[in-house]
């Protein structure tokens, strides 16, 4: 029978695609409020192997309270809490008297979302999306079934994110990735936001079988994520990643280490590589470069091919790409391990130098147009009257011009009042969306996304620069 739950906090039925289906992670009080869960519903985390069992129920306040009085708003929190230490997807470690787990109401309660939400395929119509947020559920569904079967679906970061009707990987639209993937207990491996936007990934669950003592009990490492999404609203600050360059994970050539020099020379001339790995299986010897073939042969002319194989630096393709410059300056490359410790590629400096270039001139043209914005409020408008506008609270400390960002410009300029007395012969409310379409590639740039700029994003800067410095100079 079809049913309509109302949402307390005045967001309207759970049907509307606004609600859990777009990015909103599912906690426990969303379940109580659907009336999935029941206020004082005992909770069991059984540990067989161990001779443990856990004990907690659901609180008041839509949290999970333990058997001494701790409470968690986090179901995985307080699966690590109860047992002290470890790891735990805690929608799938709680479970009721009759043997659901959480997770199983969550997925319950978003089904019913979904049915809700593709009732209103207007809504759906209007969205710039692949998959629709119903459809988008559904599609998540089946990756969690082939994951769960040890299948899981393999598709690019491109094809990924366009799930979403996404050209990049932006702030906002990463937050609601990650939330869609937690609410189906999914990860993607290696992570989407450390790749390369061509890259391949993998969606796979994030369930850890902590329980598994023997290798044929455990879930396959390469297709289970060793990290439990512990469904977490903390907000992580995006940096660039070493799986971030395109040629982190592009695969690498290499030669054993009983190669020739004619064969390691080959091999760097018909690929135009600086540089070579040596590997013997799955252990890395390290590598030979034009310099060290060189040293070997100048120090030695029958110098055997292993007196040119130098040390290299191994970094994850998920460490930061600002901690490997000092390792680049030393070795001027370093070799990239992806999610299952394999060799995978090389970053070189070169590569690391085009990757911040092609960040720096658009944060040179951001700069430029917050120091014309700043210079037309100052120029115009009372510090006063700014700050009322801005911070009416006075909780936010703005003393000075300096202390405004994009956000309070555009909330300026886009008042009638302090428009009215620019006396520019402009739409307002057409400079006010350019604006605005500009705080939000800003906002995109700050939080370092790796992806490319949109081909118009850069000339709508210069665009809105070149209107200062004629009207605002």
């Amino acid at each position: 029978m079809h049913r309509e739950v109302q949402i307390k906090d005045g967001v309207g039925q759970l049907g509307r695609e606004s609600y859990l289906l777009d990015g909103r992670r599912v906690t426990v009080g969303d379940l109580v409020e659907a009336g999935n869960l029941q206020v004082g519903d005992k909770l069991t985390f059984d540990r067989p192997r161990r001779g443990e069992k856990h004990h907690a129920e659901v609180a008041a306040n839509g949290k999970v309270q333990l058997a001494d009085g701790q409470l968690f708003r986090s179901p995985s929190r307080a699966a690590i809490a109860a047992v002290g230490e470890g790891s735990f997807d805690g929608w799938h470690a709680w479970t009721l008297d009759d043997g659901r787990t959480l997770d199983q109401l969550r997925q319950q309660l978003l089904d019913e979302a979904a049915e809700q939400a593709s009732e209103a395929p207007a809504e759906a119509e209007a969205r710039n999306e692949l998959f629709p947020a119903a459809e988008r559920h559904e599609q998540l569904k089946r990756a969690r079934e082939l994951a769960d079967a040890g299948k899981p679906l393999t598709l690019t970061v491109r094809e990924f994110v366009g799930w979403w009707g996404a050209q990049r990987r932006g702030y906002l639209i990463t937050k609601q990735i990650e939330a869609e993937l937690s609410n189906h207990s999914l990860t993607t491996l290696p992570n989407f936001e450390k790749v390369h936007f061509d890259s391949t990934v993998q969606l796979v669950t994030t369930t850890k079988q902590d329980e598994a003592s023997t290798d044929e009990d455990a879930p396959p490492s390469s297709l289970t994520a060793d990290k439990p999404n512990l469904d977490d609203e903390d907000e992580s600050e995006t940096r660039l990643t070493v799986g971030n360059l395109p040629s982190a994970l592009s695969d690498v050539t290499s030669v054993p280490p009983d190669a020739t020099y004619e064969q390691a020379i080959t091999l760097m001339v018909i690929n135009d590589y600086s540089q070579l790995p040596v590997i013997s299986g799955r252990s890395l010897r390290g590598a030979v470069t034009w310099e060290s073939i060189a040293r070997a042969r100048h120090a030695n002319p029958d110098a055997t091919f292993s007196d040119a194989i130098l040390p290299v630096r191994e970094v994850s393709y998920d460490h930061d790409l600002i901690d490997i410059l000092p390792a680049l300056a030393e070795f001027e490359f370093v070799l990239v391990k992806d999610q299952a410790q394999k060799v995978a590629g090389i970053v070189t400096a070169s590569d690391v130098a085009a990757a911040y270039g092609s960040l720096a001139s658009p944060f040179f043209l951001i700069g430029e147009l917050d120091q014309r914005l700043r210079r037309v409020i100052m120029r115009n408008f009372e510090l006063p009257e700014v700050q009322s506008h801005c911070d009416p609270q006075g909780q936010r400390g703005v003393s000075s011009f300096d202390d405004l960002s994009i956000g309070d410009y555009q909330r300026v300029l886009e008042n009638p009042a302090f428009w009215d007395q620019l006396g520019w012969p402009l739409d307002r409310k057409l400079f006010g969306k350019r604006l605005d379409e500009i705080r939000i590639i800003r906002n995109d740039l700050m939080h370092f996304n790796p992806d490319p700029l949109p081909d118009d994003a850069i000339q709508k800067i210069r665009n809105m620069i070149k209107l200062l410095r004629e009207y605002g100079a």
